[in-house]
């Protein structure tokens, strides 16, 4: 039985003749008749009346129909679900980053990404640099926002991106001495209380600023440790110090708080979107093509690294 009997049998009893119903098919009474015939035969009942009147379902036959009509709808049902996958529009997409990256890019494409893809179910995951990378390499994760590219086993067969690069910058609260200044300079830090980021990605940061601050630098052992950048900023606005962060932390502006450069210019690790090489999910296809729209600075870039330039 195929799809093409059930549609035969529902034009019939719709046209209530054979003539009609093969001109509403588009083929010729005969082979109608046959199908029709051939399908009685399967289902060992006879399905329609003969009559002078015309052709009508039997008991057998109205049974048969409702689930016809079913299968027909199920069967079209399955081809726009199938459609709809493969374009991307539905599906899971998995997705760890640092917390950093909710600042920027990531609010930007997340908001584009859910208006033009609500069917596709985003699972979001916060994790640290190395724990998200080792969740990608392992499968656990479809796309990795992290800071630096992953490392180690299996980050070969990943395709790493920058998208965003940042440097060092000061926080303080308005009241504070160092409020209003463009930049603040080395020395001016080794006399103040810091405040820096204390989580698992925080050695790539702590590198930037022992090379910052010298080695034996004091102020780094006696610095207050934050969570990550939503805590510096707020520590800093309490008046606890002078908050130590990415640029992006202006991203986020609060009242009570002003942001400095800090002299020297100290770059940091590169935020970095990571998946894997072979990955050739539809929502992830989808994801990463609205990071191209969205940030048209990184399209190139990902196209080279993704094979497609």
């Amino acid at each position: 039985m195929e799809a093409r009997h059930l549609r035969y049998a529902l034009a019939l009893a719709e046209h209530a003749h054979f003539g009609r119903a093969a001109r509403s098919l588009g083929i010729a009474q005969p082979p109608l008749s046959k199908q029709i015939a051939d399908l009685e035969r399967e289902t060992g009942a006879r399905l329609f009346d003969r009559t002078r009147r015309g052709v009508f379902p039997t008991a057998a036959g109205e049974a048969f129909l409702v689930r016809a009509r079913r299968a027909l709808e199920e069967m079209a049902a399955a081809r726009a679900d199938a459609g709809r996958a493969a374009r991307g529009e539905t599906g899971r997409l998995r997705l760890g980053f640092v917390a950093s990256a909710l600042l920027d890019p990531l609010p930007d494409v997340l908001g584009r990404f859910g208006r033009e893809r609500p069917g596709v179910r985003l699972e979001l995951h916060e994790m640290a640099s190395g724990r998200g990378a080792a969740a990608l390499i392992a499968g656990e994760l479809d796309v990795a926002v992290t800071l630096g590219p992953p490392r180690g086993a299996g980050a070969e067969h990943l395709v790493s991106v920058p998208v965003g690069h940042d440097h060092l910058t000061a926080v303080v609260a308005g009241t504070h001495p160092y409020a209003g200044q463009a930049s603040v300079s080395v020395d001016q830090l080794r006399r103040q209380p810091l405040i820096v980021a204390a989580g698992e990605d925080e050695p790539a940061v702590a590198a930037c600023l022992r090379v910052l601050l010298g080695e034996d630098a004091a102020a780094l052992e006696g610095a207050t440790m934050a969570r990550d950048v939503h805590t510096i900023m707020g520590l800093a606005a309490c008046g606890a110090g002078v908050g130590l962060g990415p640029s992006r932390m202006r991203e986020a502006p609060r009242a009570g708080i002003r942001f400095s450069e800090v002299t020297p210019r100290t770059a940091l690790p590169d935020l970095v979107l990571s998946f894997a090489d072979r990955d050739r999910s539809p929502a992830l296809g989808a994801f990463l093509d609205t990071v191209r729209r969205t940030c048209p600075h990184v399209g190139a870039a990902l196209d080279v690294r993704a094979g497609r330039a």
